[in-house]
């Protein structure tokens, strides 16, 4: 008598979920292989079933409900794929409570519903399971848990947004501005038609805060970390950076130290000849550092239908395996069976080096009191850069800082805002060099 196959229902059959079926399809003999027992996707939901979507769909259950796939008694593994956090969340809690176990790549669910839906996975026995939701294919996630869960981790610095990579890539290599180099993104598909949500830094943020809970055991809303997008990038604050030896990379940052945790998504200056200085184009990377193991790279494709549906599958194994052989909830979703609410280190309470960037009207005196606002609140200036003359046109005046206080730093600035002859908001993008 041939041995039951675990069997699967896909919810969301979008770019990602598309790959999922292709995924299955073409690698059906591997994972069987692997897990020495069928794993079969049953049934899929979708509100758009008639759209072609380049996979054959002959032998699925197909319907418009979710609903009757989480009834099913014969579907084991649901498979959330339809992001947002309003249905996707109905779906998965529903699942968890039929008692069975999700896969999702839902950062956004997990970011802002995680704590609600991991306690209905194991008040109802079941796993849930998102090595997707953040650096796609890269199985960082894993590796953190897992990998690392004997070590320390003191500080975890990530590109895990390919399309402001991709943006900043382009930006450097053709010496194009941020509009022209974003329209490139989306003909190629590398940034959606409202890139917004990317661009704006909150993709970032919804992904630092689940590295947040993984990595240092503290609940933190995304709400809650400072971020900042790259919308504000010019190919002048591009080619700065390149003469000092820096590359400009939106950073997703979290860090222990002083006894708090600090983390921020912002714009950042970094060595190009770093490891993630390298990193180029629309490829995600996160460095994590322990205090025994040392840092640590993973590196890979942070989209695409195929990488990402790729990291779907190999959860789906995971939890098939685990199920055949009675090990539910065998490791906590996020590592540690409790998570702490620590309130994040305030911004003005950091301190470190800043890149300027003022736009002021060419007059004389103007650099002399930009550099005495500064100075009153302590702030020394490394390196300073006025650029060509333009009569009485703005022109860019770009000042590197040593290491100082953010609150000095804000204050100063809000100082400088007030000055008739500074004609537009600071640019700043701080300075990591110890990456």
């Amino acid at each position: 008598m041939p041995e039951r196959s675990t069997q699967i229902g896909l919810v969301g059959l979008g770019t990602i979920g598309s790959g999922v079926v292709r995924v299955l399809q073409e690698h059906s003999a591997l994972i069987d292989e692997r897990l020495g027992f069928p794993l079969r996707l049953k049934r899929i939901a979708d509100i758009e079933l008639e759209r072609d979507r380049g996979v054959p769909l002959d032998g699925y259950v197909l319907t418009r409900d979710w609903h009757p796939l989480v009834d099913d008694a014969e579907i084991d593994l649901v498979v959330e794929l339809i992001g947002g956090s309003g249905v996707a969340r109905e779906v998965v809690l529903a699942a968890l409570e039929a008692g069975k176990s999700v896969v999702t790549a839902n950062k956004a669910l997990l970011a802002h519903h995680g704590e609600e839906i991991y306690s209905c996975a194991e008040a109802h026995g079941c796993d849930i399971a998102f090595e997707a939701s953040v650096a796609g294919t890269i199985p960082v996630l894993r590796a953190l848990r897992e990998g690392l869960c004997a070590d320390r981790i003191g500080a975890v610095h990530g590109i895990v947004n390919g399309t402001c990579n991709f943006i900043l890539s382009e930006m450097e290599s053709r010496g194009e501005s941020y509009e022209a180099c974003l329209k490139r993104a989306q003909e190629l598909g590398f940034a959606e038609a409202d890139p917004s949500f990317d661009v704006n830094g909150t993709d970032s943020a919804h992904k630092l805060a689940i590295l947040l809970g993984l990595v240092f055991g503290i609940r933190v809303s995304p709400e809650a970390i400072p971020t900042q997008g790259i919308e504000r990038i010019t190919s002048l604050d591009i080619e700065y950076a390149e003469r000092v030896g820096f590359r400009i990379k939106l950073l997703a940052i979290a860090k222990e130290r002083d006894g708090g945790v600090e983390a921020w998504v912002h714009p950042t200056m970094i060595p190009r000849e770093s490891v993630l200085g390298r990193v180029a184009g629309a490829m995600n990377a996160v460095e994590a550092r322990g205090r025994m193991s040392g840092p640590t790279l993973y590196y890979g494709a942070g989209a695409g239908s195929l990488p990402t549906a790729s990291a779907v599958v190999a959860d789906l194994m995971e939890l098939a395996r685990a199920g055949r052989h009675g090990l539910k909830r065998r490791v906590p979703p996020l590592g540690t069976a409790t998570l702490r609410v620590v309130p994040l280190r305030r911004r003005e309470d950091l301190e470190g080096e800043s890149y300027l960037r003022f736009t002021a009207l060419d007059r004389p005196g103007v650099l002399s009191r930009i550099a005495g606002a500064l100075g009153e609140q302590g702030i020394s200036i490394a390196s300073v850069l006025q650029l060509e003359r333009h009569a009485s046109e703005a022109v860019p005046v770009i000042m590197m800082t040593h290491p100082a206080k953010g609150a000095a730093l804000a204050t100063a600035l809000a100082e400088i805002a007030k000055m008739g002859d500074v004609t537009a908001p600071t640019q700043l993008i701080p300075v990591e060099r110890e990456i």
